[in-house]
């Protein structure tokens, strides 16, 4: 294993505890920085004061697909594209930074937030795997996440055609109180 220079050492450890405080799993963590397990475990444990946590990741593209998840995700996945290509940013700053802008849109428009760091990079992996792309809406012309080998047809992104129960639970919320 070739040595690195200390400012590269240091450089991963800055990516490591951003990455950790943005709640990045030990799979993350271990899949995108160059240091060592035992390492990144003992940089969680001082960050979040507690052990990382096990178990499984989220495996299923399916997910992005509901109706919230994906209006969320299109909104994450066009914000790491502008980052990564426009930006010149590296996958790993582009995927913090990215995140990072997605939560703070989140919180300073009173949306919740649908997408965690693990989720964010496991959408990152299925469009590099091929699995999901961006297709364009045919009313609004902005791109959505959508399975990458959908039938070719014309499409409505989820503004713009959103299901038929969407909202039902806020207007239920709104008339109890």
């Amino acid at each position: 294993m070739p040595k690195i220079s200390l400012i590269e050492e240091a450089q991963e450890v800055s990516r490591a505890v951003a990455l950790i405080e943005l709640g990045a799993r030990m799979q993350v963590l271990e899949s995108e920085l160059s240091l060592s397990r035992e390492r990144l475990i003992r940089l969680y444990r001082e960050v979040k004061s507690e052990s990382p946590p096990k178990g499984m990741l989220p495996s299923s593209a399916d997910w992005y697909m509901t109706w919230q998840a994906n209006i969320h995700a299109s909104l994450f996945y066009h914000t790491y594209s502008f980052l990564k290509q426009e930006a010149r940013c590296s996958h790993v700053d582009a995927l913090t930074k990215g995140y990072r802008l997605y939560r703070e849109h989140c919180t300073s428009t009173g949306l919740d937030v649908h997408l965690d760091l693990t989720r964010a990079w496991t959408l990152v992996r299925f469009f590099n795997g091929g699995i999901l792309e961006m297709h364009q809406c045919c009313r609004c012309k902005g791109k959505f996440v959508s399975y990458k080998h959908d039938l070719p047809r014309a499409k409505a992104c989820v503004m713009c055609q959103p299901p038929s129960r969407a909202g039902k639970k806020a207007k239920t919320l709104e008339a109890v109180h």
